[in-house]
Order: structure tokens, then sequence, then C-alpha cells
């Protein structure tokens, strides 16, 4: 492996890290602003022990299809 390539390679990965941090981070906001819709001021957050299971497992779920995009 030349330098040249070395230097392709990481210039790539930094550019997909940059790229997965700002759609990460917009997808998070957006999540939230949805969350805040949902909320009444006066009773707050409420999430069932139930609720928060099936968010668990719909985030794994998502990470899972995730690492398998470039097989």
């Amino acid at each position: 492996m030349s330098d040249n390539e070395i230097i392709t390679s990481g210039n790539q990965n930094a550019k997909i890290l940059a790229l997965g941090t700002i759609v990460g981070a917009l997808v998070g906001l957006g999540a939230a602003y949805l969350i805040l819709q949902q909320v009444d001021d006066e009773e707050g957050l409420r999430l069932t022990p139930g609720e928060g299971v099936k968010l668990g497992i719909s985030v794994f779920s998502f990470f899972k299809q995730v690492t398998q995009l470039g097989k």
C-alpha cells in the first residue's frame, strides 16, 4: 500500500465519520422535537417499562441494519 492510498483511505474515513455525526445529530434533534410535541407541560414525559423495552429493541435493530449496509 502506498502513502497516497493510506492518505486517501484516511480522508475517506474522516468524511464518513463526519457525515455520520451530522446525520446522527439531526436525527436525534428531530426525535427530541417530536417527543417534545407529545409531552404535556404539566405531566412531563411518562415512559412505561414496556415502551422503554420496545424503544431499546428498535434502536438495537436499527444499529444491526446499519452494520449490514456494507456487506
